[in-house]
């Protein structure tokens, strides 16, 4: 039996691995997208939401969004609506296929590096459980991380096997898989740094002679092996530096001097491995100090860093996996540690999701080497273990929860975190979806107190006192979004909105015209001045305004009915018919709409199609008077003989 156990003791891990990953994340498989970012790169773009096509592919390479570039992540999000549509939960899901395909390849590829099974399953365990993984993979956003991380396992499996067996093809394969990776996301930059190290352990190919010896390669070789690697890493820098100041992520640069920056690197560092060793308080996100930092904090954080730096190399001239986990951590964290700043975020735990392997490979082989020599070490390992494994699944599914949906989790994040101004942004938006109306005020206003100066906070704080009918207050705060931000097209567009309401309708159309002049393809805006110019009995000029709103968004119905009425005011009633018709096809329950295509009909004289036009909209809503009506008068006419 024991033997029997030792053979399939491999395959036995995987599923171990697999079941406990799916017991711990199943439960997202009835979560929400989230109002942060899952609405942005996902539910409410376009492209993404559309599926796979040659227009969506060619968006995703030749266009950078958000200041991000990530096409194969794209990709990935494009192939989910395909085939599962805006079910939330089948997108979660595919995010846990991907993180259990990584946490089985980080097995994989340290038991194949090391022989050593049960430190590497416990690596890969940890991996897989540690609750500073929840914001990867239960966060549909970040399926950049899960999926940039698949390729990056990809890599470091193909390398291996390339190290064991040099061909040419081998080394293509793990080229592939490496710029694969920095198109799911340029995290990836440092992985040739990782390959190095790898080279030293535990692959042992450095020679540190001149002329190498026993299959070894000097330093230098080692090197020249990797310049397409740091070549392509490079070519990523660049091109993710220039999208994102394109897209506005860079500004934060100038918000927070050099000093900051390095200074919150330096605490960061220490607080991901507090985090990890103790993970409590987490959230979404974490705002950046600034200035604020004490010194003293910072001098503390820095001479821990070195402390940690000077054992860890000193000792690792003999145990090598010291070195080598301590520089894949401190390595790996570097383009997400701050000190370019993008964002306004202090840190983040997804970005944790490959630099805390190298710290996890200290503890598996240190614990290993420390209890080497002491009796009955198999057994106080496995004790160990699982002691330390059932506190991470407790902990995971406690965190995990918080995710449900975007009311849960910035609730809980407002709850352990201070000043924290784009959440307390967010989750007024959500109260205010939710017709938590005066609540979502209240957030705006604690916004504001935070950041008085915020377009985007005045802009939403009037959309929110436009839904309770307080239309002047509304339009105070547009007023003051656009003196904040004069070519923010959205203000404008709910300005507009908002004047319309109170009746001022030449007021209202020049703000459409605006918004439309900063926004050329905002369909909706378009529509709205059409309905706009109908009341003033510009037809014409209102019939033109839909069709280019449809052309912008053929998928926009309510500008196919208003054409259609635009039209039945000018006599164009089979033009009018065929708008109708295209109404109904998307929205067979709309009454009024089987109404208004029932009385067209009656007016060419087809009495008979008109009946069957108001019968259907007796059937939706057998209360609708004025079907009722245009029933009884269509059903009382002579019948042609």
């Amino acid at each position: 039996m024991k033997s029997l156990l030792h053979k399939y003791s491999y395959l036995l891990v995987c599923a171990l691995l697999i079941l406990s990953v799916l017991a711990v994340y199943w439960p997202v498989t009835n979560y929400e997208f989230v109002k942060y970012d899952d609405d942005t790169y996902v539910t409410n773009n376009r492209y993404v939401n559309t599926g796979l096509s040659w227009q969506n592919i060619h968006w995703a390479f030749a266009k950078g969004y958000a200041g991000d570039w990530h096409p194969v992540t794209y990709l990935s999000h494009m192939l989910d609506f395909q085939l599962f549509g805006a079910n939330a939960g089948a997108h979660h899901l595919t995010n846990v296929l991907f993180h259990i395909a990584n946490t089985l390849l980080l097995f994989g590829i340290l038991k194949r590096m090391t022989g050593a099974l049960w430190a590497s399953a416990f690596v890969a365990a940890i991996f897989a459980l540690h609750p500073l993984h929840v914001e990867s993979v239960a966060w549909v956003a970040e399926r950049k991380d899960v999926l940039s991380t698949l390729f990056w396992l990809l890599t470091m499996w193909a390398y291996v096997r390339y190290c064991e067996n040099p061909k040419a093809t081998r080394y293509l394969l793990t080229l592939l898989f490496f710029v694969l990776g920095l198109m799911a996301k340029p995290m990836l930059v440092t992985l040739p740094f990782v390959l190095l190290l790898l080279d030293y352990w535990p692959l042992g190919r450095f020679a540190f002679d001149k002329w190498g010896s026993g299959g070894r390669k000097t330093i230098l070789h080692l090197l020249i092996e990797k310049v397409p690697f740091f070549g392509f890493s490079a070519v990523a820098s660049v091109v993710t530096f220039l999208v994102e100041r394109s897209g506005g992520s860079m500004h934060t640069i100038e918000a927070f001097d050099l000093k900051s920056r390095v200074g919150n690197a330096i605490v960061s560092y220490v607080t991901y491995i507090g985090k990890m060793i103790w993970p409590s308080r987490l959230g979404v996100l974490y705002p950046h100090p600034g200035d604020n930092l004490s010194i003293a904090i910072v001098v503390v954080c820095g001479l821990i860093l070195l402390g940690i730096s000077f054992c860890f190399i000193y000792l690792g001239r003999r145990q090598k996996y010291l070195t080598v986990g301590w520089l894949w951590y401190i390595g790996t964290l570097i383009p997400v540690i701050g000190l370019v700043q993008v964002g306004v975020q202090a840190r983040a735990d997804r970005y944790t999701y490959i630099p805390l392997t190298g710290l996890f490979i200290i503890v598996a082989w240190g614990v290993r080497e420390l209890v080497k020599k002491w009796h009955y070490r198999r057994i106080m390992l496995a004790v160990l273990a699982i002691a330390v494994l059932s506190a991470v699944v407790v902990s995971t599914s406690l965190q995990l929860r918080y995710w449900k949906n975007s009311f849960t989790l910035f609730e809980h994040t407002l709850d352990v975190t201070t000043s924290n101004f784009p959440i307390h942004s967010n989750y007024a938006n959500v109260l205010s979806d939710l017709g938590k109306f005066e609540q979502a005020i209240e957030q705006f206003k604690k916004s504001l107190k935070l950041r008085p100066n915020s377009a985007q906070v005045h802009n939403n704080l009037g959309n929110t006192l436009r839904k309770l009918g307080r239309i002047d207050e509304a339009i105070e705060h547009y007023n003051k979004a656009i003196e904040l931000k004069p070519d923010f097209s959205d203000a404008h567009y709910n300005l507009a909105i908002a004047l319309a309401e109170k009746g001022k309708i030449d007021e209202a159309i020049g703000e459409y015209r605006e918004a439309l002049k900063l926004e050329p393809a905002n369909a909706d805006a378009m529509s709205n001045l059409g309905v706009l110019l109908a009341q003033q009995n510009k037809f014409d000029q209102a019939i033109a305004c839909y069709r280019k709103a449809i052309e912008l968004e053929p998928n926009l119905i309510v500008a196919h009915g208003r054409l259609g009425l635009a039209l039945v005011q000018l006599g164009k009633f089979d033009e009018a018919i065929k708008e109708f018709r295209i109404v109904l096809k998307a929205r067979p329950d709309d009454v009024e709409m089987h109404c208004n295509l029932g009385i067209l009909l009656e007016q060419q004289g087809k009495t008979a199609e008109a009946i069957v036009e108001y019968r259907l909209a007796l059937q939706i809503d057998p209360n609708y008077a004025r079907a009722r009506e245009r029933l009884d008068a269509a059903m009382s006419k002579p019948k042609n003989r």
